[in-house]
């Protein structure tokens, strides 16, 4: 498999792309750290399924958001006037809808720490949750919201998508949170409009002969989308990140924001031949 990659000017690419037994199948700079928005939520949910199942959270536990964790931008939490979730619920939320009050109250419970050391004893070095999301990112906070290498990524949906990063049961809980994903803006984009998989409704793909689910991450700067997609019994995992010096706004800014797309959707046509 050969990766084509827009050569837009000043972007980094990080890219992994791995079948059903975790061996490459491409790569470019797959061991580059890059910045990953959203996608270190992913983190966030696996630890949160592992409680789950081990019977230390309970899925019905009642979790309410607070002035001290508001934050906009993407979700919708913050635009509904219900104060109060279930815990099951706002894992949903942020599975998707990437909802950011939603992943705050749910961290808030979950705890950073605790984030950090399943993702240490999942092997993983660069890939991090390092912060809460803020809607103003000041010096004393980490410099940005979370990291990775394509090669880490690509390497914990393989597990996710056999079973064997938290457990069965847990990652099977991860797959139905990441598998109602509405953003499918990149590699998604082709398994949605050539796979003729739901573009808002592939979760209830889960458990057919051709199943779908992801992560993405936008900001400033930073697309990334990390998922798998099983069709025949061959499973093909993916890691894509991307990150240039943002200068919003302007022409060229909108230009690379076009260009990255396209080499997003492009890998996602690639994915579909490895099927």
């Amino acid at each position: 498999m050969e990766l084509e990659l827009p050569d837009a000017g000043g972007v980094t690419w990080s890219v992994c792309v791995r079948d059903g037994a975790g061996m490459p199948l491409a790569a470019v700079n797959a061991d580059a750290a890059l910045r990953t928005a959203s996608v270190g939520k992913v983190l966030l949910l696996v630890e949160t399924a592992r409680l789950i199942v081990a019977g230390e959270l309970s899925p019905d536990e009642p979790l309410t958001r607070s002035l001290d964790l508001w934050v906009g931008d993407s979700g919708l939490w913050h635009t509904l006037s219900v104060e109060t979730l279930p815990l099951i619920d706002v894992a949903a939320l942020v599975g998707a809808v990437s909802d950011n009050l939603a992943t705050n109250v749910l961290l808030q419970r979950v705890g950073l720490a605790e984030v950090a050391a399943r993702a240490t004893s999942l092997g993983l070095r660069a890939t991090a949750l390092h912060d809460r999301v803020r809607d103003v990112r000041g010096s004393d906070h980490p410099a940005t919201r979370s990291t990775g290498t394509a090669v880490e990524l690509s390497a914990l949906m393989t597990q996710l998508a056999n079973g064997t990063a938290a457990g069965p049961e847990a990652d099977r809980l991860v797959r139905q949170w990441l598998s109602a994903n509405v953003d499918q803006s990149m590699v998604g984009a082709a398994l949605v409009e050539q796979g003729g998989l739901d573009p808002i409704a592939h979760h209830v793909s889960l458990g057919q002969p051709t199943s779908f689910w992801n992560k993405t991450g936008t900001d400033a700067g930073i697309r990334a989308d990390v998922g798998a997609v099983t069709s025949g019994g061959r499973t093909i995992s993916w890691a894509a990140v991307a990150n240039w010096e943002p200068a919003p706004g302007t022409t060229l800014d909108h230009l690379i924001v076009w260009a990255v797309l396209r080499g997003m959707r492009h890998l996602g046509e690639q994915v579909l031949t490895e099927l």
